[in-house]
């Protein structure tokens, strides 16, 4: 099992391989490998979606994946 961090400036949903997952921001758990991240609607955040390889995280040492608004 791999651990990631979605981060985002306020709470907003993670969808991991289009499954909702969790929230931005906490620690997440998914299977090693490669995932597609997004936050789902409104699509008001760049970019829109990050195709990211998950591999040798801990629970202390998460992998960022980072969003931010769309404008900043």
């Amino acid at each position: 099992m791999e651990y990631i961090r979605v981060t985002y400036p306020t709470k907003r949903s993670v969808y991991v391989d289009g499954e909702l997952t969790g929230d931005t921001n906490e620690v997440l758990r998914v299977e090693a490998g490669t995932h597609k991240f997004d936050l789902g609607p409104p699509a008001d955040y760049q970019p829109a979606s990050q195709d990211v390889v998950v591999t040798g995280t801990t629970i202390f040492l998460p992998m960022e994946v980072a969003f931010t608004k769309k404008g900043d």
